[in-house]
């Protein structure tokens, strides 16, 4: 049987959901290789095919549906989830309304967060890209105006002076009633529907195995957490990890569907582009 690489982020949720696949602690489960990664680097990695399987951001598939499938296990996507925008509170912290005027740092071009943010705002904000962990500290320092934030980040922000001027979650599911589609696992067209069905169902035992023997994988998501603190950990595990991640299932489809209708809608992808789902004839 062939081993295949798996990439994915070092966040919590998906070290949990992949550590006793990665590890080996399934039996007759497919080999993988895991491959760790901040979520637009594996963006940028996916637009060049380099990996079987990989994690990746809604907002960046809509680019690659011509060379991969959406899986039905092992992504991330919910309600009460969303990305926030944050920033110092100061005596008049900029509106809403206001923000796309001001420098606001984005965790990736790629990214559902910035995809949100543009569909929110109704137009593209002037940006600076970083790393999703280096945004708050940013925010605080007054290197820009605002940060929009993801992962561990939503826990953690307040402890740094940031206040939340918008939550772009809550503005999806008001607008939609539609859960929040922030990322997903991909395969590679090179792996016909009989593979992609062997890691689905991989996926699905790897979660159910993190469920029943946490104490087995819970130092694996420790090693990889940005945020030390088992209590974020913890509350990101529980946010993030739910029923949408064993099966995406017809609620999440939509809202896949969704999402791309309307970014297309707005000018943010050119082109309309359909959700590939692995085992769709």
């Amino acid at each position: 049987m062939n081993a295949y690489t798996l990439a994915y982020s070092p966040c919590p949720n998906d070290t949990y959901v992949f550590a006793a696949l990665a590890n080996a602690m399934l039996p007759d489960a497919p080999e993988v290789r895991a491959h760790l990664a901040d979520i637009e680097e594996l963006n940028e990695a996916a637009a060049r095919g380099e990996y079987e399987l990989t994690k990746v951001s809604y907002g960046a598939i809509p680019y690659l549906m011509d060379r991969y499938r959406i899986l039905a296990a092992g992504g991330a996507l919910g309600r009460g989830c969303g990305p926030l925008l944050v920033a110092l509170p100061g005596e008049a912290p900029p509106l809403f309304s206001e923000i796309a005027e001001k420098r606001i740092a984005i965790p990736g071009e790629r990214t559902t967060a910035f995809m949100l943010l543009q569909l929110a705002l109704g137009r593209r904000p002037k940006t600076v890209a970083m790393r999703f962990d280096r945004i708050v500290p940013a925010v605080a320092r007054g290197e820009v105006d605002a940060g929009l934030i993801i992962h561990e980040s939503r826990f953690t922000y307040r402890d740094a002076g940031l206040i939340s001027i918008a939550d772009l979650g809550e503005w999806w599911e008001n607008m939609t009633l539609l859960p929040v589609p922030l990322g997903a696992i991909l395969v590679r067209d090179d792996l016909d529907d009989a593979a992609a069905q062997r890691i689905d169902t991989a996926i699905r035992a790897s979660l159910a195995f993190a469920r029943a023997h946490e104490d087995r994988v819970m130092p694996y998501v420790r090693d990889h957490a940005v945020e030390m603190n088992d209590d974020v950990t913890r509350r990101h595990i529980e946010l993030y990890v739910n029923e949408f991640t064993e099966d995406l299932g017809e609620v999440g489809r939509e809202a896949v569907r969704a999402l791309f209708a309307r970014a297309h809608e707005a000018g943010i992808l050119r082109r309309e582009t359909q959700p590939r789902f692995a085992g769709d004839s």
